[in-house]
């Protein structure tokens, strides 16, 4: 084990899936795997073809938060 020490226990077994390689969150279109929930629900944005974060300036919109932070800084 790596050593690392958590508040929680949720962060734990988070981090523990990265030592196992589980991952319990499966996408039901195209069979992907995740060891966080939130990553399956950015995921599902490819095949929903949810954008929810807009760019207040031009528009633009992101399926991913830190895409639209890197995008802003284009302004």
């Amino acid at each position: 084990e790596c050593g690392k020490s958590f508040r929680c226990r949720s962060a734990l077994v988070n981090h523990h899936r990265i030592h196992t390689d589980e991952r319990p969150f499966g996408c039901q279109d195209c069979g992907r795997r995740f060891n966080r929930r939130s990553n399956l629900t950015t995921h599902r944005r490819i095949h929903t073809g949810d954008m929810p974060y807009k760019c207040p300036d031009c528009g633009k919109s992101y399926r991913v938060s830190s895409t639209l932070l890197r995008h802003r800084k284009t302004h």
